[in-house]
């Protein structure tokens, strides 16, 4: 099982496997599985685990992941970039508390009223019935409460940030656009989003409508028809070159490469126990 991340924009749906990387030979049975989704506009930043720098210059609509991890609490602290120590994050400190065998995304994002925030997002990695893929659409954006049309037709409505909710669906391409709660003229896309059978594909809204910069980000958890022993998140990819909904300028997101090796060691070796945070 693996899963990967692209940016959508107008029309169109960009992939590009920046990052590709197996679960490492050591990982236990019960390990963890997150990624983590830059999602503030703007803003490159460091990524500090338990006081330690371990991702360097991390840029908007960038995916990390998915790492296997020993389960546990992960102080997370987000700064601007090269900043001297995590004392005054931008972000955080945000804990994020994984259990056995779940899968997770831990999202850098903006609030409802534009504010930088932090989420952790369980990921439903439940069997999908044959024949059947899932598509997860998640509000992580500086916006109001949202409807997500499908064709032209709202198959989401009023989803306000942070929440999410789940379809499941017949394979297919569908034309996904997002629009004001009750409203159908598209604040971002319409994209294609592909629906795979045994696949669930997480669609998130990020960006600000206030600063016309909305996009749209994808993460795909494959494998899901198999059997439900088996541990999703085998490989993963970020983003390039996606293009930005109406009026927004355009943004490349940045594969991490060493970084995220960074990041692997310093999760799976600094955990100290605090407070969780979680979006249901």
């Amino acid at each position: 099982m693996r899963t990967s991340i692209f940016a959508a924009g107008t029309g169109t749906v960009a992939l590009a496997a920046a990052l590709a990387l197996a679960g490492p030979a050591t990982a236990a049975e019960g390990d963890a599985q997150l990624s983590v989704l830059h999602g503030v506009p703007g803003l490159t930043v460091d990524v500090w685990v338990n006081g330690e720098r371990t991702l360097d210059n991390f840029a908007p609509g960038t995916l990390a992941g998915p790492l296997a991890l020993p389960a546990g609490d992960y102080k997370l602290a987000i700064t601007a970039a090269d900043a001297a120590d995590d004392s005054k994050p931008a972000i955080g400190p945000v804990t994020v508390k994984l259990a056995s065998k779940g899968n997770y995304t831990a999202v850098a994002n903006l609030d409802a009223q534009g504010k930088p925030t932090a989420n952790l997002f369980t990921n439903d990695v439940s069997t999908i019935p044959a024949g059947k893929g899932k598509v997860t659409v998640r509000h992580a954006a500086a916006a109001p409460a949202v409807d997500v049309l499908a064709g032209g037709t709202a198959v989401v409505s009023g989803l306000a940030n942070p929440k999410e909710k789940t379809l499941t669906l017949d394979p297919a391409t569908l034309s996904v656009a997002v629009a004001a709660a009750g409203t159908t003229a598209p604040v971002i896309g319409p994209a294609d989003v592909p629906v795979a059978e045994g696949t669930n594909t997480i669609v998130y809204a990020w960006g600000s409508l206030t600063d016309k910069n909305l996009k749209l980000a994808v993460q795909s958890i494959e494998g899901l028809h198999s059997a439900p022993g088996a541990v999703p998140g085998g490989r993963s990819g970020a983003a390039d070159t996606g293009t930005v909904a109406a009026a927004g300028p355009a943004e490349t997101a940045v594969g991490i490469g060493a970084g995220l090796v960074l990041l692997l060691a310093g999760l799976a070796f600094s955990r100290k126990q605090l407070a969780v945070r979680r979006v249901k």
